[in-house]
């Protein structure tokens, strides 16, 4: 995030190019802070292992995963037609 979102604010031609590329950025950071609310509260509520707090867990990186995802395609769909 240190390194991309000032990357992309030099990199994108016009408002629009500089928003998709640093938008996905300021997603995956949300979502990252979501996925660790709630693990901290699951560990504070179920210490001990339990089958739906695993899932809680994994589904929260899940959503991490997919925006991660997202930040690559949207860089690479605006910044590989430029090199190639």
């Amino acid at each position: 995030m240190i390194v991309l979102l000032p990357l992309g604010l030099w990199l994108g031609h016009g408002a629009l190019e500089k928003l998709a590329l640093v938008f996905p950025l300021l997603l995956v950071l949300s979502a990252e802070l979501l996925n660790s609310a709630i693990e901290a509260v699951l560990d504070k509520v179920s210490p001990e292992f339990s089958e739906l707090a695993g899932r809680a867990k994994d589904m929260g990186s899940a959503a991490v995963l997919l925006l991660l995802v997202m930040v690559a395609l949207s860089w690479g769909l605006i910044l590989l037609p430029r090199w190639i």
